[in-house]
């Protein structure tokens, strides 16, 4: 058995640990002499002792609980130890023992206090952990790649219960581009905002047609007191381009002006940079002369509906609630409310009768003044405005403008009519403004050009939201047209800037036809020159066929407005052929 030995272990009567070596002639086996001992470690307690005659109780301590714990007090504290001359002595000095204890959060003034509101966040914890740089980016990689899972899985979603969005339907040209058109120029529309051009007071060449007076009861309408829409289908509306007009033809003979229009074309023009959707301007160089039109069927016969909006409309050419269906409803409610805001009895009539009208037919009530402006020595503009009523005030007689925005689903907008027209009718025309910016700013422009001196919107909803034949008015508003300009930013100068601006080029370009086109999906106007004989044949019908158009579901209404919607889609079809119909 081999035997275990301990060794000499010398004795010291003076203090702890082995005898200094000098003084008592010992020395500690394998230990050089005279070499003092340095532990090689900071984590190395070798050669210190442990103070166990330390007060461990605290109790004495100002500002502490009886029986509290500090790191200070241990019996292993060697931070007051400056035994030895080393690095490690003084680097220890700053050396705490760290306190994990729930007791010392109660001296943290940064910690919240527990309520029902604060809970755990797992995301603390984990960032607290000692990861390596690398791991932390890993994770930070990790979690990237799931959220972005998890939105890729919305979106999906969503496509799937949503409608598309409507840029797929948006993105069409007005006009079909042909291979054989050559494209002249392209115009940013960002160029249109720096041209300003001021024009002189119009004057009047000819005012023709008859007007009735505003009701002004249609002032005191509120939703709680509302009124049906009636449908006027006997009375004939005339949307006549400007070479087919009987009266422009006279005065372009008698050499009255250099450049003709009609207003909705000019409006067009003049608030080109508002506009999303595309559309379309027929301009033809005849001599000396220019005539901007419009063709048959043209999208400046409807009315845009949520053209400026971000929200999408469904793409679906047979639901309600698409692009082209909400165009021929506001063109249809823009038509009707026009003619029950006047009182039918009085009629104030004009040098001419309706240009447009034949024997014994009734016509739709309307103004129209041919003015003329002055936009350089030797030329001159002459623009066919229209005016939809008269009042009296002061004891003069005023020409007064009638539109009609028009509700189809409250979620779209945000904004329930019905709720919000009485008390916060400003946050209403502010949604309108934003959702349909490029239309309120077209009738603006039009009432300016007609000098009109008032201008009244109607806000007119659906009976319900899945019924679109049968509507009610909730509110009529009236506005001086130079004051709503002002309102939603709309410069004078600026619009007959645009409208000289693309005069002058067009003046430029030899005789023949040309169109101007709006990108589908940039912010820019194009020029192409086209055949002499293009737009002469391509009227196609908008609406479409009666057993094509979607009927409202019975179940989503009582079942009145659901039947009286299907009764009513046989004079729809009628109806809708009156919005596009031309002389």
């Amino acid at each position: 058995m081999v035997g275990f030995e301990i060794g000499a272990v010398p004795f010291n009567p003076d203090g702890w640990g082995p005898p200094d070596s000098v003084a008592t002639g010992l020395s500690v086996p394998n230990h050089p002499s005279n070499v003092p001992f340095a532990p090689f470690s900071r984590s190395e307690k070798l050669g210190r002792i442990a103070d166990w005659t330390r007060n461990m109780n605290n109790s004495g301590r100002p500002g502490s609980k009886q029986g509290g714990y500090h790191g200070a007090d241990s019996a292993f504290d060697f931070s007051g130890d400056d035994s030895f001359a080393t690095l490690a002595a003084d680097e220890d000095s700053s050396f705490r023992l760290v306190d994990t204890s729930a007791k010392s959060h109660h001296h943290n003034p940064n910690r919240p206090k527990f309520n029902p509101r604060w809970r755990f966040n797992p995301n603390h914890a984990r960032s607290q952990l000692p990861q390596r740089r690398d791991e932390e980016q890993e994770a930070k990689k990790r979690e990237a790649e799931k959220e972005r899972a998890r939105r890729d899985r919305l979106y999906n979603a969503n496509r799937s219960q949503m409608p598309q969005r409507r840029e797929s339907s948006v993105f069409k040209s007005s006009v079909d581009i042909q291979p054989e058109w050559n494209m002249l120029d392209q115009i940013p529309f960002s160029s249109f905002s720096k041209l300003s051009f001021s024009v002189p007071e119009p004057e009047d060449l000819l005012i023709c047609g008859g007007l009735e007076f505003y009701d002004r009861s249609y002032d005191r309408i509120t939703p709680k007191n509302c009124r049906p829409l009636e449908r006027f289908k006997s009375r004939n509306f005339f949307r006549v381009t400007t070479t087919d007009d009987p009266v422009i033809r006279r005065l372009a003979n008698e050499d009255k002006a250099t450049v003709f229009a009609t207003d909705s074309i000019l409006s067009t023009l003049m608030c080109a940079a508002r506009s999303v959707y595309s559309w379309d301007i027929v301009v033809q160089r005849v001599g000396n002369k220019l005539f901007l039109d419009k063709r048959d069927g043209s999208q400046l016969d409807l009315l845009a509906v949520h053209e400026t909006s971000q929200e999408p409309l469904p793409d679906l050419k047979d639901d309600i609630n698409s692009m082209h269906s909400l165009s021929v409803e506001a063109a249809y409610i823009n038509q009707n409310f026009s003619q029950q805001a006047l009182i039918r009895d009085a009629k104030v009539t004009f040098e001419e009768p309706n240009p447009f009208a034949n024997e014994g037919e009734e016509v739709a009530p309307v103004a129209y003044r041919y003015r003329r402006w002055k936009m350089a020595d030797n030329m001159y503009l002459v623009s066919r405005c229209e005016v939809q009523g008269v009042v009296d005030i002061n004891n003069q007689r005023s020409f007064v403008t009638l539109n009609a925005l028009n509700e189809f689903d409250p979620k779209y907008s945000g904004v329930d009519w019905r709720q919000k027209l009485e008390t916060q009718r400003g946050a209403v025309l502010a949604t309108e403004l934003k959702n349909n910016a490029n239309k309120l700013a077209k009738w603006t422009t039009q009432a300016l050009l007609a000098g009109a001196d008032m201008m009244k919107l109607g806000y007119v909803s659906r009976v319900h939201p899945r019924d679109h034949f049968n509507h009610v008015i909730l509110a009529v508003v009236g506005y001086k047209p130079k004051d709503f300009a002002t309102q939603i930013n709309l410069n004078t100068s600026n619009m007959w800037g645009i409208v000289k601006s693309i005069v002058d080029l067009c003046m430029k370009l030899k005789e023949g036809k040309y169109v101007l086109v709006k990108d589908p999906s940039k912010p820019q106007v194009r020029i192409y020159d086209v055949p002499q004989d293009a737009f002469d044949n391509d009227y196609v019908e908008e609406p479409l066929p009666e057993d094509e158009q979607v009927q409202p579901p019975a179940e989503d209404a009582d079942g009145t407005e659901a039947s009286a919607a299907v009764d009513g889609a046989a004079e729809d079809k009628e109806l809708a052929k009156e919005v596009v119909a031309t002389a």
